[in-house]
């Protein structure tokens, strides 16, 4: 049992790693936003929200690449489910006072489980790609907050992190 007294789904009685069977769960309406940050020096900042990156268009890449990841979450975390997507989309916000971006997954599904690892997977990989994209003028920058912020559906019900209510 974990520290909330809730059992860990992934073990099975002898500890063992396994996937949840979710072939009982009822079919629902499932939505999961996740949030995270890069914190980088106010020039980087200013080249990305400009255009001014050798590289191209950073944040329209970040996003291709969070969608493509969520899409791709079951390939990448074992013992994820492979989910049937309707909605993926990812967006930043500069935010010039913490010399940071902000970065938000928002994913959809109908379907037995929910999309919390889709959100995470975007928003990682997202920030990921904006630090490869920038390496090169800022080896400073550091990723920082990802977190789920709100998950909708499924047995447990709605959710929402306290700091964003």
């Amino acid at each position: 049992m974990s520290e909330s007294g809730h059992e860990l789904s992934h073990l099975d009685a002898a500890g063992h790693a396994r996937m949840v069977d979710i072939g009982e769960k009822a079919i629902t309406a499932r939505e999961a936003i996740a949030r995270g940050r890069v914190v980088m020096q106010p020039a980087t900042l200013h080249l990305i929200v400009s255009g001014g990156l050798p590289k191209g268009d950073v944040l329209a890449v970040a996003r291709v690449a969070g969608i493509m990841a969520a899409k791709r979450t079951a390939e990448l975390i074992p013992l994820c489910h492979l989910l049937n997507l309707s909605h993926a989309s990812v967006s930043f916000t500069p935010d010039p006072a913490g010399n940071a971006l902000e970065i938000e997954a928002t994913v959809r599904c109908t379907g037995q489980t929910g999309v919390e690892m889709e959100a995470l997977t975007a928003v990682s990989i997202a920030a990921l790609t904006i630090y490869d994209m920038c390496k090169a003028v800022d080896k400073t920058m550091q990723i920082d907050g990802i977190r789920l912020i709100a998950k909708r559906g499924g047995r447990s019900g709605d959710w929402q992190r306290p700091e964003s209510a």
